[in-house]
């Protein structure tokens, strides 16, 4: 049990995320460690330079190179700027290789779940999580992910070379340090809420205004725009006013960060100044240390503190990105069946015998509920069945089983052997699949029939959209260069039905699966398609499910389910 927590931790997911990452991250810590060396030399040159002048200024003579000391200060500072955009072009590299594997994974994810996908939100929803919250992890790992490991190593080398001039020195910066990231913790956990809620709100919005755009223009026929705008506005400035809740966690953040270190470099100053004029309670007409170390230290002062007040500063990236990857993480643990890749036969136009065998077949969705009550059906070869029942019996459920997107318990086979043994590539080539709405994208009619089929000729588009009536009313526009728009824009429901059709016809496959193929049709329409499917689908093996029975009186059976039980009851 607490494996499976361990594994849905945003934190571990983030760690895997990077995984691959390492060497990049890796670099670009080394290169900030060399940087962080010439800083020091750099620190220690300035003072030596400054108390060189100083006892010139007092007429004492100064043993030393002057120039060779000028000379390497000018090495480290021409060096540190070619580290710091090494370091940079490292972390970005490791950020966009991994925001690449996981937008990678996020796809092949939703690629498995296919029609199962809805219930994780809607497209726009999806859309979101894929493209922005994936992008708010590039803070954490181009910059918080190497920060963190600075946060402890560079203060831990300038406090050990601190020491070498002031043990006390070095004490005092080492107690106070944790006052950083202490506070960066306190205010970060409300950050890091407040991000989760932001990204589930932003999808929220995402999702409803594609809704709003695919709808404009039924919104326009029903003079709903002002309201669609109004639904906009309102959307739009709840999650501005939620945007900036947040950036005020982060400039609190960031305020009480440089208060805390300004503070204790101020002490550290304070204890070096009275040290120097001999006014310590404890060292009186005392200098514990000289002119040079105490400059050397103070320069060094700033940057003892400068990675803890940067990773304050990147804090708000890690919450960001916890936030997101919590937004991601039901999808990317969405329970997808992988059935074994088995070399099996292709079977493609061979329904002779393409025969589907269901033996106590259910599915259960999450948390083991019962979506598809054991059902036991045989689809013999050229049979065409009707699958009818009360929404939420499973009817959607059976068809993700059949099309390999859904885990299912009992037996379910194909020719004789059972679906898990298939690849998923080998069983979906030989269905065809037509849902309420249709794979239609924006292009070209030719374009979209060639996505079922990509080595068909203009001949053979033309022959099958004759066969599904819709070439005689492609002809008044532009024939096979007929543009649609968006979703099949230019075309009726219906007739983007037919078009779908035309791209069963192409697949040639075995077995038909249709799921509500009239469910947005006027009943004319829907009648005139049923008795379409029915012609254009005699000699192959069929199961339609459907609420309504108009123009399906070829099926040569009929399927009831229930929410307890399947029956099968001859048609």
């Amino acid at each position: 049990m607490s494996g499976a927590t361990e594994a849905n931790d945003p934190r571990h997911r983030l760690n895997r995320c990077l995984a691959q990452q390492r060497w990049w991250l890796r670099g670009a810590t080394l290169l900030a460690m060399i940087g962080v060396v010439l800083l020091i030399a750099q620190s220690w040159l300035l003072a030596t330079i400054f108390h060189h002048w100083l006892l010139l200024w007092q007429g004492r003579e100064s043993p030393g190179h002057p120039t060779v000391w000028l000379a390497g200060l000018a090495i480290s500072m021409v060096l540190r700027p070619f580290l710091h955009a090494g370091r940079e072009w490292l972390s970005r590299q490791a950020s966009l290789r991994a925001r690449d594997a996981l937008r990678s994974q996020l796809l092949t994810q939703l690629g498995h779940l296919g029609p199962v996908r809805r219930q994780f939100g809607s497209d726009g929803a999806l859309a979101t999580q894929v493209l922005e919250q994936v992008d708010a992890l590039d803070g954490y790992v181009s910059r918080y992910r190497v920060q963190s490991l600075l946060a402890v190593l560079v203060p831990c080398l300038i406090a050990a070379v601190v020491a070498l001039h002031s043990p006390l020195a070095a004490g005092l910066m080492l107690m106070t340090a944790p006052l950083v990231p202490l506070f960066m913790i306190l205010v970060g956990r409300a950050a890091a809420g407040a991000s989760q809620q932001q990204f589930v709100a932003l999808a929220r919005m995402g999702g409803r205004f594609l809704d709003l755009v695919r709808g404009m223009a039924t919104l326009q026929r029903m003079g709903a725009t002002d309201q669609a705008e109004t639904k906009v506005a309102q959307a739009s400035d709840a999650y501005r006013g939620r945007t900036m809740r947040v950036l005020r966690l982060a400039f609190l953040s960031s305020a009480v960060l440089e208060f805390f270190a300004a503070l204790a470099i101020a002490l550290v100053a304070l204890y070096l100044g009275l040290g120097l004029l001999g006014l310590l309670p404890w060292a009186k007409a005392e200098v514990p240390v000289p002119y040079q170390g105490a400059l050397f230290i103070l320069l060094l002062a700033p940057e003892f503190y400068a990675p803890l007040r940067q990773l304050g500063t990147d804090y708000h990236a890690r919450a960001e990105a916890i936030g997101a990857m919590q937004a991601l993480t039901p999808l990317l643990e969405a329970d997808t069946w992988q059935p074994q890749e088995a070399p099996l036969p292709p079977v493609a136009g061979n329904v002779e015998s393409f025969t589907v065998e269901c033996n106590e077949l259910s599915v259960r969705g999450e948390g083991g509920r019962l979506r598809l009550a054991p059902l036991n059906l045989t689809l013999a070869a050229r049979e065409r069945v009707l699958v009818q029942g009360e929404s939420g019996v499973g009817k959607s459920s059976l068809l993700h089983a059949l099309l390999g997107f859904s885990a299912y318990q009992g037996s379910l086979k194909a020719k004789g052997c059972e679906l898990a043994r298939w690849s998923r590539a080998t069983w979906q080539r030989q269905l065809g699949y037509l849902s309420q709405q249709p794979p239609i994208q924006s292009g070209s009619i030719a374009d979209n029939l060639r996505l079922a089929a990509p080595d068909k000729t203009d001949q053979e588009l033309i022959e099958v959209l004759n066969l599904v009536g819709l070439w005689p009313i492609l002809l008044r526009g532009n024939g096979l260069a007929t543009q649609l728009g968006e979703r099949g824009q230019g075309l009726s429901g219906g007739q983007l039905q037919r078009l779908g059709l035309a791209q069963l016809l192409l697949r040639d496959a075995a077995l038909w699966l249709f799921d509500e193929p009239t469910a947005h049709l006027d009943p004319d329409a829907a009648w005139q398609l049923n008795a379409l499917i029915g012609k254009l689908s005699r000699g192959r093996s069929v199961l339609i499910v459907s609420h309504e029975s108009a123009g399906l009186e070829w099926v040569d059976r009929q399927i009831e389910l229930s929410s307890k039980e399947a029956m099968a009851c001859c048609g």
